[in-house]
């Protein structure tokens, strides 16, 4: 029998990821994905408790969810609701008590269950499964099903053992884990086989990824990324989200040494200040991080940098902010998420003395974000006149557009001469804005292979070495 299942996903790309492995153990059991709720016998919430208020959207949207299923069992169907991920982690049992409508609860380490779990659901009313469980809930999933994009996520690592003070990580995703790098191996060769051309490597903490090699012993992320960068057809191979402190010598040879590695790296810092990285439990000073971002210059010089920055965290002040300002203007970053302070049930951080006012944290956060807009700006509009490789992943907005990512991760949207999707193009860069790139496809261009210079061009140079035929 055919049911349909609508999986709504918040937050990060670890939670894309895993709301497609959900889609996928479920597909044995006759369910098919829906984008219209109202038409779905199972919704499923897959929730991220990073943000503010997390837990407050997820009750709004049951609400709404309880109108559709009212509407669907007055028509004689009915429709489960299940909450998942770091929320239902964190809040299982209060979500049963405050929502009634939810049929399921299930937590990060459990989606592999979801099949059982319904089934155990039509004996029981409610259930909640959060519980870490020993076993390796990868071994447990079905193989992936057909990708339909030429770009995918990727999990290798999940967990995290840092326990800065202001994160619920270590609480909703547990100990760091990480995976056998022949599944990995395995998976990532089905995804090119499918016609993937890039992956993005994902974990909490992904550098401090050290999982059992192919040659019995411990591989690092460098070692794995070597390894996926010899699989044929992946040409692209991206990673996030990393810690400073777990920031290897080969990892940053990595970047110099592997074509495939793509030039842009999301390196977290979160505060300026070493008063509050202690008081955040970061386990660096700002002055490491800034002669980690030289190191990792001098090894890729054309690397774009993006990172998280806090502001407002207790007891920061003015002159502690201008320091996070100093780093900001020290990087000069290309890309940048910032955020205002906010408590985290369960986390030391909420406790802490000397909360800072709304106020000052939005007017703090409004400074910073002029600066780090102005900054990606610059970024961008320095691709005018430069010819970049982008890999095409979709229809662009327009009519004769095709849209896709430069090495650096900028969107990118070009004039159709004759590419195709999944194919890596070589397109001149004619306009930029604040977040994306727009060119002409060189006309003429087969690719065969792509290798992104390591040193920055100079005007006017290609980017890129696209060989044709």
């Amino acid at each position: 029998m055919t049911r349909k299942v609508h999986i709504k996903t918040y937050g990060c790309q670890m939670n894309a990821y895993d709301s497609v492995r959900m889609a996928e153990a479920l597909a044995p059991e006759g369910y098919e994905e829906t984008d219209d709720p109202a038409a779905a016998d199972l919704v499923v919430l897959n929730t991220c408790h990073i943000r503010e208020k997390a837990a407050e959207k997820i009750y709004s949207e049951l609400g709404r969810l309880r109108l559709l299923q009212n509407e669907r069992r007055a028509n004689g169907a009915n429709m489960k609701i299940a909450v998942a991920g770091c929320v239902a982690q964190a809040e299982g049992e209060e979500i049963i008590r405050r929502a009634p409508v939810v049929d399921l609860v299930v937590g990060p380490q459990n989606y592999h269950r979801l099949p059982d779990l319904l089934r155990d659901g039509q004996k029981s009313a409610k259930a909640v499964d959060t519980e870490f469980p020993a076993e390796d809930k990868f071994a447990s999933l079905p193989e992936r099903a057909r990708q339909r994009t030429p770009t995918a996520f990727l999990t290798v690592q999940e967990g995290c053992d840092k326990f800065c003070t202001f994160c619920v990580v270590p609480y909703t995703r547990g100990a760091e884990f990480s995976r056998p790098a022949a599944d990995i191996l395995e998976e990532a060769r089905r995804l090119a086989g499918f016609g993937v051309r890039e992956i993005t490597l994902l974990g909490q903490n992904v550098n401090a990824y050290m999982g059992d090699g192919a040659d019995g012993r411990g591989w690092t992320l460098a070692r794995l990324i070597e390894a996926l960068a010899d699989i044929p057809g992946l040409a692209r191979l991206r990673y996030t989200t990393s810690h400073p402190a777990d920031m290897g010598d080969d990892l940053i040879a990595a970047h110099r040494d592997i074509p495939a590695l793509m030039p842009y790296l999301h390196l977290p810092f979160q505060a300026g200040a070493d008063r509050i990285l202690a008081a955040m439990n970061r386990k660096h000073t700002a002055a490491h991080y800034l002669r980690l971002i030289e190191r990792i210059r001098q090894a890729r010089p054309d690397i774009a940098m993006s990172t998280d920055i806090i502001v407002g965290f207790p007891g920061e002040t003015d002159a502690e902010f201008e320091e996070t300002m100093q780093v900001v203007r020290e990087v000069n970053f290309a890309q940048a998420y910032s955020f205002k302070y906010s408590p985290r049930p369960g986390t030391p951080a909420s406790t802490m003395d000397d909360q800072i006012p709304e106020a000052a944290k939005s007017e703090r956060l409004a400074t910073l974000q002029s600066l780090l807009a102005e900054q990606q700006k610059a970024f961008n509009a320095a691709q005018i006149g430069r010819t970049l490789p982008v890999l095409l992943e979709k229809p662009g907005r327009k009519s004769g557009q095709l849209a896709g990512r430069s090495p650096y991760l900028q969107p990118v949207h070009v004039t159709d001469h004759g590419g195709e999707i999944g194919q890596i193009v070589l397109a001149d860069i004619t306009e930029s804005s604040a977040n994306s790139l727009s060119g002409v496809i060189i006309s003429g261009t087969k690719e065969t292979k792509v290798h992104i210079n390591s040193a920055p061009p100079a005007s006017g140079e290609t980017a890129g070495t696209l060989l044709r035929q």
